[in-house]
């Protein structure tokens, strides 16, 4: 089966590093990939939003099967276009235009939640057409107030305002200045949710589905989640509170209707839903969706499932899922994101990596934002590695990923040390490179 991975992330170097596992994969083209990529299969320099390029390489290069890493081209309609356009029997896992909007419009989302009855913070919505009315609401709304872009932000459109000056200020900033762009002309503004997040991730056919090990991730630059938001700077799967019981109120009151949501509201839906949770108390409320994995998280989630992923893709663009038993590493998985220095603002690329071929039993390196330059692997990305591991124990895990992290070397580096630690009870000291 040939097959086309669309995105150059450390997500997709993940998802390629597993599918070239696969005895039913026989060509992997990856567009436009990233240096890691290379090593899975062949790299292709045109974008995952190019949709003529897409449609050309299917053609050109016999493609059996399109997956979709990132959430722009899926948004953007990759899928419906593919269908209508390529005159391809294409298998392809990713959602339909429509049934994106779950994670490209925060408002579509929470409507989903609300017509399903799935348990989410409460909210309201505003745009410039009601700008006065949204001021008013916020000078009353109770603190903290989150303050969400209602379009794609690069993870980075939520807010949370301490106080009202600063939730007004930022609510200007977003509908009248543009602070996102468009993403931000409609602003949902959200009750604030105390409790620890966590990621839960679905593989579904559109009416049965397969639940994947989830994961935490850490989201801000500093250590103790402190500083700007990011892509995302770490994770763990599993994670130690996502007990047997928590995790059946989450099959029973958020996966499952969300399932049957997506049928009832008869959208076209085959392959990853993310859903990002905050359990508050003992029970979980959902904070967002995402159409496709998490990055890291997938660097976590990927190297626990046993499943040839061929096979699983196969099956969930058959609609066979239920046919499907997932097995599952219970191990630990960590991963530790290395970034360049300034990242998530201005940052340079193009700084030489060392240390790429460093071996430690039981650890991957990821791929993020790399390149190959004349032989040479340099930074090209504000995200430049993840380092996973596994093992029994978490801080064994953890301890692989900083090990690995730590043998890596370029102008700037810097990451977090203290991913995974609130579960122990270990300290540990910001570190950055010089």
């Amino acid at each position: 089966m040939n097959i086309l991975l669309l995105g150059s992330g450390g997500r997709e170097h993940a998802l390629a590093w597993k599918l070239r596992q696969s005895s039913l994969c026989s060509d992997l083209f990856i567009a436009p990939g990233n240096a890691g990529t290379a090593q899975c299969g062949i790299n292709l320099p045109f974008a995952a939003t190019d949709f003529e390029a897409v449609k050309s390489c299917c053609v050109d290069h016999y493609i059996d099967m399109v997956i979709v890493g990132p959430e722009e081209p899926l948004v953007k309609g990759i899928v419906d276009y593919l269908v209508k356009e390529s005159g391809l029997n294409l298998l392809i896992i990713g959602p339909s235009k429509e049934a994106a909007q779950l994670e490209g419009s925060k408002a579509y989302a929470k409507a989903f939640m609300e017509r399903h009855n799935i348990p989410t913070a409460a909210y309201k919505e505003f745009t410039s057409e009601n700008f006065e009315e949204g001021i008013e609401y916020l000078k009353e709304h109770p603190l903290p107030i989150v303050l969400k872009a209602d379009g794609l932000a690069a993870g980075k459109g939520v807010i949370i305002c301490q106080n009202h000056v600063e939730a007004v200020s930022e609510f200007e900033l977003m509908i009248q200045r543009s602070k996102f762009g468009e993403a931000g002309k409609r602003v949902v503004v959200e009750e604030f949710l105390k409790g620890i997040e966590l990621s839960v991730f679905v593989l579904t056919d559109g009416k049965e589905y397969i639940l994947l090990p989830e994961a935490k991730d850490y989201k801000r630059i500093g250590e103790g989640d402190t500083g700007l938001n990011t892509g995302g700077m770490g994770a763990i799967s599993p994670v130690p509170f996502a007990d047997e019981p928590f995790m059946r109120k989450v099959i029973e009151r958020v996966v499952q209707p969300t399932i049957m949501g997506l049928n009832k509201d008869d959208l076209d839906y085959k392959g990853f839903v993310f859903i990002g949770l905050m359990k508050v108390g003992d029970d979980p409320f959902v904070i967002e969706y995402n159409c496709r994995m998490g990055d890291p998280e997938t660097e976590v989630v990927i190297p626990r499932i046993k499943n040839d992923l061929v096979e699983l893709f196969t099956a969930t663009a058959h609609g066979q899922l239920q046919n499907i038993i997932l097995g599952q590493d219970e191990r630990f998985a960590t991963t530790i994101v290395a970034v360049s220095g300034g990242y998530p603002e201005d940052y340079q690329k193009g700084f030489i990596i060392e240390g790429l071929n460093t071996i430690i039993s039981d650890t991957i390196l990821f791929h993020s934002g790399t390149k190959e330059v004349d032989g040479t692997i340099v930074t090209n990305g504000g995200r430049v590695l993840c380092a996973t591991a596994l093992a029994s124990e978490l801080e064994e895990a953890i301890n692989k990923s900083r090990e690995l992290i730590e043998a890596i070397e370029y102008t700037d580096k810097y990451y977090r040390r203290d991913i995974g630690f609130e579960f122990l009870d270990t300290t540990t000291e910001s570190y950055q490179d010089e």
